[in-house]
Order: structure tokens, then sequence, then C-alpha cells
């Protein structure tokens, strides 16, 4: 029998089980499904001899990561890609802001928006610089993160109470507090509407920040061959560590004795834990299917059936018989696509998926391989893909339709060269990966309410939940969504540190 039984193969449940591993523990993982990976994944799902990605694509979070970075993938064979620029923000006047690892051309661009935008854009990049390892560890870290904390403050000195007040402001209030024209503007709120923030909420501004500095470090990169490449590495690294992952292995109950959890009960058989049980499933799913009623207190039970859940995911994926012809020249230069033509459009976007209406004009997260990976299609050829956000239950209608029409508007002839698609609608993604409840990506609300302390719910802001020997290292655990290891390090770190004592 193994010491560790993690429940889930997706990226946070293999940092978690390659960290136990590193620390002598014999680990299984079970998975659901018939391949490890969880949202990390990709195929030929579209057409063969393309290479698409099906769930995450790019990942700042994972290149950036202490979590992951100490794994040391590049040695099991992960190689990161980077395309020309890092992200574009096309508009119909023709336009474009571009987000690049050269800080010179990132500020270039923003000059040409605004004279001066670019030394404001060095500014804040600078006081990303200052912080950046101490924050980073922060963000990684069980809440409250003390060391990293201590270590930000002594950075920052007598800036620290304007970089807290910084850190709460709208993304709207801070482009208006630092730059006058709209392409800086432009990006910081597209990357904060990589979360379920409005360009008028508390901590909109920190996460766009903190993604459009990440992406000026880091770069957007992807995995060289498919982000299943990132899965292998994970998978071929634990296994060199004597880990075993067993799929099609769904696991149906946790099984507790005297308040402790001892196993499972799988499709693949019972299995029992000797030290832990680690679970990357949703909390809903953890809390109201796989443990009894009477392990989980009445307070949690009450909070997991109040837990938000982040707006619905709508994904399409494309062939293409050509790089997509983007009006704008660094628009074609970018692996990373907004397609929103201002930020009053992304508050009336964000605003309507509030009032649970599909939007009229969706903003578009877009990714375009050809210039940073070739090796993922034939020569002269592309893949694509594109998502937006519904409200939960909303029915899709013609999005797809929709979607390529915008897409049309900034590359005149961009229909024309679609071979194929293929759309993920919420409950498909839901099929494909019951983490994604509801065809949301981020294990519920990215917003202050459901952060920190109060995630998944107030007072488990750690992984450790009522069940001794249980913990929780899903996206629904804080830091919360992205690619970057977060909850399954803090929880194999948990559950190593009870053993010592």
């Amino acid at each position: 029998m193994p010491d560790a039984i993690v429940i889930g193969a997706g990226p946070n449940g293999l940092v978690a089980a390659n960290l136990l591993a590193d620390a002598g523990w014999s680990v299984e993982v079970l998975e659901a499904q018939d391949r490890p990976g969880g949202a990390v994944k990709s195929s030929e799902h579209v057409e063969a001899g393309f290479v698409n990605d099906e769930f995450s694509s790019f990942y700042p979070l994972a290149a950036a990561s202490p979590a992951i970075r100490e794994l040391e993938l590049e040695l099991y064979g992960l190689r990161w890609c980077h395309g020309p620029l890092v992200l574009a923000h096309p508009t119909a006047d023709g336009s474009c802001a571009v987000l690049s690892r050269d800080l010179d051309e990132t500020a270039a661009s923003l000059d040409s928006f605004a004279p001066g935008d670019g030394d404001a854009w060095r500014a804040l990049f600078a006081r990303y610089r200052r912080i950046e390892a101490p924050l980073l560890q922060a963000l990684m870290t069980p809440f409250p993160p003390v060391r990293a904390g201590l270590r930000i403050a002594a950075q920052l000195r007598k800036d620290l109470p304007d970089f807290a007040r910084f850190a709460l402001l709208p993304v709207r209030r801070l482009a208006d507090e630092h730059f006058h024209g709209a392409g800086a503007a432009r990006l910081l709120a597209g990357n904060a509407l990589h979360a379920d923030f409005l360009p008028e909420s508390s901590l909109s501004g920190f996460f766009g920040w903190f993604l459009s500095s990440l992406g000026q470090s880091v770069g957007y990169p992807c995995p060289e061959g498919g982000a299943g490449k990132l899965t292998e590495a994970l998978v071929q690294r634990l296994e060199s560590k004597c880990g075993r992952i067993t799929c099609n292995a769904r696991v149906h109950e946790i099984v507790v004795r005297h308040g402790r959890a001892v196993g499972v009960r799988s499709g693949a058989g019972d299995v029992t834990a000797t030290r832990a049980v680690l679970a990357d499933v949703h909390a809903v799913a953890l809390y109201l299917d796989l443990l009894a009623r009477k392990h989980v207190p009445a307070r949690v039970l009450d909070g997991i059936r109040k837990l938000e859940l982040d707006p619905a995911t709508f994904k399409v994926d494309w062939t293409l018989d050509g790089p997509i012809p983007w009006a704008a020249p660094d628009a074609r230069r970018a692996p990373v696509i907004h397609v929103a033509e201002s930020v009053d459009e992304l508050t009336v976007t964000a605003s309507e998926l509030t009032r649970r209406l599909v939007p009229s004009d969706p903003f578009l997260v877009m990714g375009q391989y050809a210039m940073g990976d070739p090796s993922r299609q034939p020569e002269g050829k592309d893949t694509a893909w594109a998502y937006t956000h519904l409200p939960q239950g909303a029915e899709p209608g013609d999005l797809a339709e929709r979607m390529e029409a915008r897409v049309e508007v900034l590359a005149p002839g961009f229909r024309a060269l679609i071979r194929r698609r293929h759309v993920w609608t919420p409950a498909i993604l839901e099929q494909a990966n019951e983490n994604l409840r509801g065809g949301a990506l981020n294990g519920g609300t990215a917003q202050l309410h459901q952060q920190l302390v109060f995630r998944p719910v107030p007072g488990l802001g750690r992984p450790e939940t009522p069940v001794r020997g249980l913990y929780l290292c899903s996206s629904s655990a804080h830091p919360g969504g992205g690619v970057h290891g977060g909850p399954g390090a803090i929880a194999a770190r948990a559950a190593l540190r009870k053993l010592r004592r």
C-alpha cells in the first residue's frame, strides 16, 4: 500500500505527487480519465497532422512558478517555445498594443499611443522586479505567507503603504493613474479579464499588472510539441521516482476511519494510504460527492453550497491553411491575441456576464502557434484557438460564428483559411475534465470574497480539511486557478510537515 494517494492527475496532483516522491514517500495517483494531465493536454482532435491543445495553452505562471521550476522538468524533455512577441491587442482602427519580453519594444509600443507611457510602463515593471521573487513565493505559500510577506515589506520599506493601495486598485483606475493612452489600459485590462473581474473590481489592477509583468519577464511560453509535453515531463519525473499513475480509476469515495482519511474506493479497486490522501478535485466534488456527510461539519457544507463558480468557458479550436492575416502587422508576431475594442467594451462584457447575459461583443483570448512552435502543424499551415466566457448555464447559440466574425474584422480572410474547427461547450469541457465544473476554468471565482482565507470557503484557506490526513490540492484551494502547481505544492508540504510533527 502507498504512503499517499493522490486523486487526480492534473498538474496540481502531479506536482504534489512529485514532491512527496522526492521526500521518499511511495505515491499512487488515481485518474478518472484515460490519460493524465487534467487541463494540460494536446492531441490531433481537430485534424490529423495538426496538434491542438485541448484546454490550456500558454504558461507564464508555470514558467515562473517556484513549485514547477524546482522540479527541473527540462531534464525530462520539456522545452519552452516563445514567439517574437508575447501578446498583441489589435483593434479595428488599426492600432495594436504589444507586450514583448524586450522592455524597449513594449515601451515603444505604448509610447505610440501617448508619449511618456513607455516610461510609466518601465516604472511599473521595475516595481514588479523589485519584489518578483518574494511575490511569487508568497503566491505559492499557505496563507498568510509570513516569510515571503516580510521579504516584500523589506524590499518596499517606506513604499509598502503605496503598494498596498496599488494592489487593491481596479484595473481601470490603475491605468488612469499611470497612463495617458489606450494601449497600456488595453493590455492591463485584457490580462485582468483572464479571470472573472470587471475592470472596476478591486484587485483587478493587481491581477492585470501581475500577469502583464509575468509576460514582460518570462513571456507566455508554450511547451514545444503541445501542452501535453508539460504533462509528459511531470509523469516521467514521477515515474523516475517510482511513483505510479493508474488511469480509468475514478474515485467514488474517500474512506474515513476515526476521523482520518485512510484510503479510497475507486473503479480500480480499494486502495489504502498509510500517511495521506491528497485530492486534486473540485471542492464541491470533494465535500459533496467523495466524503460522507457525517465527516463534513455543517458550516463547511453550508459554505460549499454557497461556493461561487467563475463564468463558463466556450472554446473553439481551428486548423488553418495558413497564418491568420491580421491587418495589424504586430499581431502576426504574437502567439497570444486579445480581441476587444476598448476598456469600456470590456466593462460592458464583464457586466453582461455578471447579469447572466451572453456578451453582445465577446472578449476573446486567442492563441496561434506557427511563429512560436512550427512543430505543431505542417509547413505553411497553422493551428489556433480562441475562448470566451458565458454565464453559468447559458446557451451559447451561434457564439462560435460570432467569435469568427470578430476575428474576421481584424484579420480579413480569416474564415477562408479555416480547414476544420472543434467546439468545446461548457458541458463538453466538464465531461472531458470534471474539475472544470460548469465549464469554469479556475475552481471558483477569483474575486476577493473567495480568495485567500475564503478559498474555497471561510476558514479553509489552507490545504488541510476537517478530515485528518486529507488535503485539498486543486485550483479550488489557495492560490487558485492557473497552471502553476501552487495548490499541489502547498498540500504536499502540509502533508510532509504534519508527518514530521
